[in-house]
């Protein structure tokens, strides 16, 4: 076995043209397949790592994000006074009750229109979020009209630098600091002060209310209270179960999207590998014959041009992750099919993503080898002899 793999190294280095177009061509299919994965992933990674497990979301019921929900403040006050909602150290509930409404911004390399969060929060909404860091400014003071603006927001769109004013619901803000969300959601919205923003667009309502649990354990009880409770009309998630959910519309468009330019694109480079192979046994026929004069039965020519293919795909799979790894330093905004808002996030590449990329390339190998290996395997001894 190993003196039949040595045999077909050294006929892909042999032939060294043929050999690096057909493993481009694998590459550049599994570059699609793994790039597209990757944005995937790096979606779900983004939202999911906006959440907190012990941390709860409420909403309307049926509402399927913030945007969407409305709740009065009669209802927000029962929910404040649920025993289950952790209390802090300075004595006041760790809740935050919050607006959360769209806006339009203009684009910096575009000049294009998109749709930005705006979150208005409360006392508490800071201490709610850890990672959320002001890297610049200060924060907004309760009653002005002041904001602080996500850094991929300041990196994207018009008027949003520090000391800078925007113009909305029908009056100026002034941006007093930047925050810092590391690669999560909120790094791409907009905060200011609940109660100015309520007046502002003329909401009577919060969007959702936002609490971290005194025990985590007590959630599955909550949950049940809150949601059987005929006054509220209400439904509780886990933070983290919250955004993961808002990921998973989008997540599974780019899932549909890389499964099918990747069928599209491995075609062609199955077929390319076919020809390849084809060509290879042609030029190889005598050598075949000689091989099965020494002694080498049929199963081990198969095995010798299917372990070439293979090789071969494994090159061409080896190539496209690597070009595709590059992507990881690449942030991409588009817009989140759940909230219809602007959201920057990273490509990111995991080993899942790594053995799939790897077997796809195997089987494109595979494929497009075992009919050129059945026919060098097939072949009359006297037959190939002839043609050295």
């Amino acid at each position: 076995m190993d003196l039949m793999f040595f045999y077909s190294l050294r006929n892909l280095l042999t032939r060294r043209l043929t050999t690096g177009l057909t493993a481009a061509g694998m590459a550049l299919v599994v570059f699609v397949f793994a790039s597209i994965v990757m944005l995937a992933e790096g979606l779900k990674k983004t939202l999911v790592d906006t959440g907190s497990y012990d941390n709860v979301v409420v909403i309307r019921r049926s509402a399927v994000s913030e945007v969407q929900s409305g709740i009065e403040r009669l209802k927000a006050s029962i929910i404040e006074t649920q025993p289950e909602v952790a209390i802090g150290e300075d004595g006041r509930r760790l809740l935050a009750k919050e607006l959360v409404v769209l806006i339009t911004l203009e684009k910096k390399k575009s000049n294009s229109p998109a749709n930005v969060i705006i979150r208005g929060i409360s006392g508490s909404s800071l201490e709610l979020r850890p990672q959320v860091k002001l890297s610049a400014g200060r924060l907004p003071r309760p009653g002005s009209s002041e904001i602080i603006a996500g850094r991929s927001i300041v990196k994207g769109f018009k008027n949003v630098g520090l000391g800078e004013n925007l113009y909305f619901a029908m009056r100026p803000w002034t941006v007093v600091g930047i925050f810092d969300a590391g690669n999560t959601g909120y790094s791409s919205e907009i905060w200011g002060d609940v109660d100015q923003f309520m007046q502002a667009f003329r909401r009577p309502v919060y969007s959702s209310i936002l609490f971290k649990l005194r025990k985590s354990s007590e959630f599955e009880s909550l949950k049940k209270k809150i949601e059987s409770d005929p006054r509220l009309t209400l439904e509780a998630k886990r933070e983290a179960d919250y955004y993961r959910e808002q990921s998973e519309m989008m997540a599974k468009f780019l899932r549909i999207l890389g499964q099918s330019l990747t069928i599209v694109f491995s075609i062609g480079a199955i077929v390319g590998a076919m020809i390849t192979m084809y060509s290879a046994v042609a030029n190889r026929t005598g050598e075949i014959g000689t091989l099965r004069a020494l002694g080498f039965n049929r199963s081990s020519i198969l095995v010798a041009f299917l372990m070439e293919s293979l090789l071969l795909g494994l090159i061409g799979g080896f190539s496209g992750l690597f070009f595709a790894s590059f992507l990881q330093f690449i942030t991409v905004s588009t817009t989140n099919f759940q909230t219809f808002s602007e959201l920057a996030f990273s490509f990111k590449i995991t080993f899942e993503i790594i053995y799939k990329s790897l077997l796809f390339s195997l089987v494109m190998g595979f494929i497009g080898g075992i009919l050129p290996a059945f026919r060098a395997s097939r072949m009359n001894i006297v037959e190939a002899l002839r043609e050295q």
